[in-house]
C-alpha cells in the first residue's frame, strides 16, 4: 500500500485572544484536514526527544524512522548534503544564516529574506577574506560554512534570539576562536558592500553579518528502501530536508516555484506529489511556509499559509487513495516566535477510524493513536519497518 505525508512545518501553535481563544489551526478554515481526521484516526506526536532543542533537523529525522539520538550529528552536514557539498572526514559543516544585527541586538535572522543572488554576491566577497574556510552560498538566508579540521557545536538558532542581545549568545566550543574572527571578518567586509547599499536605498534591511550554528560531520544512515523495504521520495524547496533525504536515499523531488516561503507554489507541489506517487511507494511533501508566518509573528500569514496546506490536501486526497497523514514537525507559537517540544497533532486516513471530527491540538488529544513518538509513526503507516 502506499503512502503519503503532509508535513506543515510549525503549523501547530497555542490558543490566541486575537483569535477568541482558538490556535490558528482552529480558527483557519480547514475543511479538508477536518474531512481527514472524520475519515481516519487521530493523535499526538512527541517529535523533540527531552536531551534536543526543538527544531525541524531533530523532529523530521523522527519522523523519517531515524532516532535523532543515533544518526544526528548537527544541521549543517544536513544542509551540506542537499546542497551536494562533499566534506571530508575531518570537515565541520555550520548552517550561516546571513543575519542583521543593530546595536547588538538580533533584528532578523534571514536578513529581510535576502535573494539568493544577494547572498552570493556577499559571501564571494567575504570568502576573499576568509581563505582558511569554504563558504557555500544556498537558498537566500541559508547558507554554509565550512571549517576544515573543525570540532563542531551546536551554538544558538538566531530564530530563537531575535530581539536579544546577540553578546549572550555567541559561538562556543572549541571552533569559537575561528567562527568569531569569521564573524568579525563578514561585518567589516558587508558593512560598505554594494548589496547592503542597494537594500537600504531600496528600504531593505542590510545583512550585517553571518551567524554560524549547528556545526557537525557527515552522519551515516541506513537507506530508507533497506530500512522500511520500500521505495520514498522528497518534496521540499528546504536544504535540511533535502539533506535528510539524500542521507537515507529517498528521490529528491524538485519542483518548480517551490520557493521555502509564504509564496510557495502549493499546487505545485501537490501535483509533482501525486505524480511521484504513480512510480514510489511513499512520499513526503514538506510545506514551509507555516513555519515561516510564526516566525514572523504573523496571526494573519500563519492562517493563510494553512488554509493554503489545506487546499493541497484537498488535490491530494482527490487524486491518491492511499495512507494519508498530516502533521506538524512541531509548534512554532506566535506568542514567542520559536519552535516548542509540544507534542503535536496527527491524522492518519487509511488506518481505521475513530470518534474525532476535525483536525487541530485539542481535538488530536482525543484520537485513539493516543500519543506516539517520532520515530513510530512511519512504521505504524508503512506497516512496519524492515528488521
Amino acid at each position: 500500500m502506499k503512502a503519503l505525508i503532509l508535513l506543515g512545518d510549525g503549523m501547530a501553535d497555542e490558543p490566541l485572544a486575537d483569535l477568541g481563544g482558538l490556535t490558528p489551526l482552529e480558527y483557519a478554515a480547514t475543511p479538508n484536514m477536518d474531512r481527514l481526521a472524520r475519515e481516519g484516526r487521530s493523535g499526538l506526536v512527541s517529535t523533540v526527544p527531552d536531551q534536543f532543542e526543538p527544531g525541524s533537523d531533530i523532529a523530521n529525522m523522527g519522523l523519517l524512522g531515524y532516532d535523532p539520538a543515533r544518526y544526528y550529528t548537527g544541521r549543517g552536514p544536513l544542509e551540506a548534503g542537499s546542497m551536494g557539498v562533499d566534506l571530508g572526514a575531518s570537515d565541520v559543516a555550520y548552517r550561516c544564516n546571513l543575519v542583521t544585527v543593530e546595536d547588538g541586538v538580533m533584528t532578523d535572522f534571514s536578513a529581510g529574506h535576502i535573494s539568493s543572488d544577494e547572498g552570493a554576491a556577499l559571501l564571494a566577497s567575504l570568502q576573499k577574506a576568509l581563505p582558511e574556510v569554504r563558504l557555500h552560498p544556498g537558498v537566500s538566508y541559508r547558507n554554509l560554512l565550512v571549517v576544515p579540521g573543525g570540532a563542531g557545536d551546536p551554538g544558538t538558532p538566531p530564530h530563537d534570539i531575535v530581539g536579544e542581545p546577540v553578546g549572550l549568545h555567541l559561538p562556543g566550543g572549541p571552533d569559537r576562536g575561528l567562527l568569531l574572527r569569521c564573524m568579525a571578518e563578514a561585518e567589516a567586509v558587508f558593512s560598505d558592500h554594494p548589496v547592503n547599499r542597494a537594500r537600504v536605498a531600496a528600504g531593505k534591511p542590510a545583512a550585517t553579518g553571518i551567524w554560524p550554528w549547528s556545526g557537525g560531520r557527515t552522519p551515516a544512515f541506513p537507506s530508507f528502501a533497506d530500512r522500511f523495504g520500500v521505495s520514498g521520495g522528497m518534496i521540499s524547496a528546504v536544504d535540511l530536508l533535502n539533506g535528510l533525504a539524500r542521507y537515507a536515499g529517498l528521490e529528491r523531488i524538485r519542483v518548480p516555484g517551490a520557493t521555502g516561503y509564504l509564496d510557495t507554489d502549493y499546487d505545485a507541489k501537490a501535483r509533482y506529489a501525486l505524480a511521484a506517487l504513480e512510480r514510489l511507494d511513499f512520499v513526503y511533501c514538506h510545506v514551509e511556509a507555516p513555519d515561516e508566518a510564526g516566525h514572523l509573528g504573523s496571526i494573519e500569514e500563519k492562517v493563510r499559509a494553512i488554509e493554503r496546506v489545506d487546499d493541497m490536501l484537498g488535490q491530494l486526497m482527490a487524486g491518491f487513495d492511499g495512507v494519508i497523514a498530516v502533521l506538524p514537525d512541531h509548534a512554532t507559537p506566535i506568542r514567542i516566535r520559536t519552535h516548542t517540544r509540544v507534542p503535536v497533532p496527527v491524522a492518519v486516513r487509511g488506518l481505521g477510524r475513530d470518534t474525532t471530527t476535525r483536525f487541530s491540538e485539542r481535538e488530536a488529544e482525543k484520537g485513539d493513536l493516543g500519543r506516539l513518538e517520532a520515530t513510530a509513526l512511519l512504521p505504524l503507516i508503512l506497516g512496519g519497518a524492515k528488521r
